[in-house]
């Protein structure tokens, strides 16, 4: 039995090398950004079926190549702030920032509360206890 799968293999073997690892290798050192890539990949062929929007009219919209839209949508493509911005104002939607959460007041929001009452400290006073000779 262990012959014949390995000769059934080895008849059936590809004539170029698979590049499984390489890719996986690359999927694993770019997981990163690619997450964030594909997520806004996801958003933009949403909006695009919404509107009935082809590739090429985006990129109209987005004064680039129709080829440059498609590697966006495939979610692998490491795009710039501009591009990201381009991509927003040719659909008209938010992918940088979730507008319905409030941007928090540094001053307020941040501000630090004791978490306990303290007297306040004569000047007359050691800081630390006397040394015990």
């Amino acid at each position: 039995m262990k012959k014949k799968t390995l000769e059934f293999l080895e008849t059936h073997q590809s004539e170029t090398p698979s590049k499984w690892r390489e890719e996986a290798e690359w999927r694993r050192d770019n997981w990163s950004w690619l997450r964030h890539s594909q997520k806004i990949a996801a958003k933009v062929l949403l909006k695009m079926k919404q509107e009935n929007l082809t590739q090429k009219v985006l990129a109209e919209r987005m004064n680039c190549t129709q080829q440059y839209v498609s590697k966006i949508l495939k979610g692998k493509e490491n795009m710039s702030l501009d591009t990201l911005s381009r991509l927003e104002n040719a659909l008209g939607i938010s992918l940088i920032l979730d507008e319905r959460v409030s941007t928090p007041n540094m001053i307020t929001d941040y501000a630090p509360t004791p978490s306990c009452e303290f007297e306040p400290m004569m000047a007359s006073e050691p800081l630390l206890p006397p040394k015990e000779e």
